[in-house]
């Protein structure tokens, strides 16, 4: 298994999710359909379905030219929103990709459709795996809630994605990493993992080089909104004794003011 970034439009990723041994692909988000046409053809691979995180146009937009590239197209989606759809998805839907197991987890709240994929290689369970997170789950960030709640927002990071392995690596929708670690530092200002990641970052982007994909167990160390539970953010905030949704609230408030 081999996940290969493919950027798209001003700051999006698109991947392809390859299945070695089968020499076939996952596309996820390809709103970009050429570019990710043409990385399928550098890596000698066969798209055979779409995975797609949500419906928003920088996502699921290039969906239907696809479809209309590639007969018989797979299109996976949560959200009758999503452009081509045609197997919609919910919460612990399994399907396969030659012999990559995909597991689906249900997370509204940036948009009330918008699903993760958790991907196992069946031939080689011990690697670690990816996960693609569209907009719900960024480096140290997370996406606006557009259409749900901070409730549902805790659920998604410090519910669903904290129980998943350490080493899972996170594949997310943008490239936001160094504008997000911006905003933790104001919020953890004494965090040496946030420092120590924002001065990573910003090097990787003065090279024009990509900050993806970090893993669960570094986003619990320096991204806040997975880090709501922690006495340090709650009292930076000024709301001791509030609950983690409430400091997940004002998190989002500031970040979308920053």
């Amino acid at each position: 298994m081999r996940v290969v970034q493919v950027p798209v439009l001003e700051d999006n990723f698109a991947y392809l999710l390859i299945d070695e041994r089968n020499k076939i692909a996952a596309a996820v988000d390809p709103a970009g359909p050429k570019e990710v046409l043409s990385a399928a053809k550098r890596e000698d691979v066969k798209i055979v379905c779409v995975l797609t995180t949500h419906h928003h146009w920088d996502h699921a937009g290039g969906n239907p030219e696809m479809a209309s590239q590639i007969e018989g197209l797979k299109i996976y989606g949560g959200d009758e929103r999503v452009n081509a759809v045609t197997d919609k998805v919910g919460e612990g839907d399994q399907f396969k990709v030659g012999d990559l197991s995909i597991k689906v987890h249900f997370t509204p709240c940036h948009t009330s459709g918008h699903v993760l994929y958790e991907v196992t290689d069946t031939q080689n369970p011990n690697q670690s795996k990816p996960l693609f997170t569209g907009d719900t789950l960024f480096i140290s960030g997370c996406g606006r809630f557009f259409e749900g709640t901070a409730q549902q927002m805790y659920h998604a990071l410090c519910e669903v994605v904290a129980s998943l392995p350490a080493d899972t690596q996170v594949y997310c929708g943008h490239e936001y990493t160094v504008k997000n670690l911006q905003f933790a530092l104001t919020v953890d200002p004494h965090n040496q993992a946030v420092k120590d990641k924002l001065a990573w970052a910003t090097k990787q982007r003065e090279q024009k080089l990509s900050t993806v994909p970090s893993t669960v167990g570094e986003e619990k160390t320096y991204n806040p909104f997975m880090r709501v539970n922690e006495k340090a953010i709650a009292e930076s905030l000024g709301l001791v004794g509030a609950t983690p949704v409430e400091v997940m609230q004002e998190l989002r408030k500031r970040k979308d003011n920053f």
